[in-house]
């Protein structure tokens, strides 16, 4: 992947900027914003998405607008035997909505999306058993996610 990062012209950083601003936006407008004609930037967008570079377009989701107000992160150490069915207990538990298998003390880094603090101790008793778990709710997102830098300047 390090070489499809050098490849990437200013052209092609700023259709991936324009879509991590609006993934809904028109080809017709995509190309506008970045000086191209529409099929040369159906064409750019083309190779990016077969070069793996664009993974997916989705949408960024308010939890608190569809019942879920709070948000924790959770380390979670699985006892010594029990690290694979940890993880499979963390895929099967809708609320949460992105995990990390990390290095160091913990194994995995959770984040889950909840109702209430009852709902929260429900989830965690079903790790419980398996798993070591450290809770830290979460009370503001100063860094959304974003892109990396796509330049090298500096």
């Amino acid at each position: 992947m390090a070489n499809d990062v050098q490849s990437l012209d200013e052209v092609d950083q700023a259709i991936l900027e324009a879509l991590a601003g609006n993934a809904r936006i028109s080809l017709k407008e995509l190309a506008q914003q970045v000086g191209l004609s529409s099929p040369s930037a159906a064409e750019r967008l083309r190779r990016l998405e077969e070069r793996g570079v664009i993974k997916a377009f989705t949408i960024d989701l308010d939890p608190a607008a569809v019942g879920y107000p709070l948000q924790a992160i959770v380390r979670v150490r699985p006892l010594p035997g029990q690290l694979h069915i940890v993880e499979r207990i963390i895929q099967d538990i809708p609320e949460i909505v992105e995990c990390d298998k990390v290095t160091g003390e913990d194994c995995f880094i959770a984040r889950l999306v909840i109702r209430s603090m009852a709902e929260l101790d429900g989830l965690l008793d079903r790790v419980a058993e398996r798993a070591e778990t450290n809770t830290s709710m979460i009370k503001a997102s100063p860094v959304k996610r974003r892109l990396p830098p796509l330049s090298r300047k500096k």
